[in-house]
């Protein structure tokens, strides 16, 4: 009996079914994320988002990076709003840059001058949370709220 369908059109119909079936697995979420406590009306709102303890806290392995510079809002709060992020878990870090050089001051001894904060408020002991303590889980939209310190 010939075969119905020859090798090429079957490796062809396997990949679309695949990728029908992988694209009806994935999932996105909008994840609004509302940042208060700015200090003054100077400098800017910078927020980095992450997906793993790996890459925590590492600018080059964010996954998204953002800026809101602060004499185009009004009140102190700052919202960043991610729309069509795939569902996981993430992690978040914000600062307030003051002086808008691009990363967050510190004093000699390596202490945060400039107010910053993480997603789920975490805080860490002599130094910046864990991942863990910092992650979220986005299922569906989602809204949360930083503040900063």
């Amino acid at each position: 009996m010939a075969a119905m369908f020859s090798a090429p059109m079957m490796s062809r119909a396997g990949a679309a079914l695949v990728l029908m079936l992988a694209a009806a697995g994935v999932s996105a979420a909008t994840l609004t994320v509302v940042v208060e406590g700015a200090q003054g009306r100077q400098g800017a709102v910078r927020a980095a988002m992450f997906r793993d303890a790996a890459g925590w806290l590492k600018p080059d392995t964010a996954v998204r990076a953002d800026i809101a510079v602060l004499d185009s809002v009004s009140g102190n709060s700052v919202t960043f709003v991610y729309p069509d992020l795939p569902t996981g878990r993430y992690a978040l870090s914000v600062f307030h840059d003051v002086n808008n050089d691009g990363k967050l001051g510190t004093n000699p001894a390596g202490i945060p001058v400039e107010p910053y904060g993480f997603s789920r408020d975490a805080k860490g002991r002599f130094g910046a949370p864990s991942f863990d303590d910092a992650a979220i889980d986005v299922q569906a939209d989602q809204r949360v709220t930083i503040h900063l310190h």
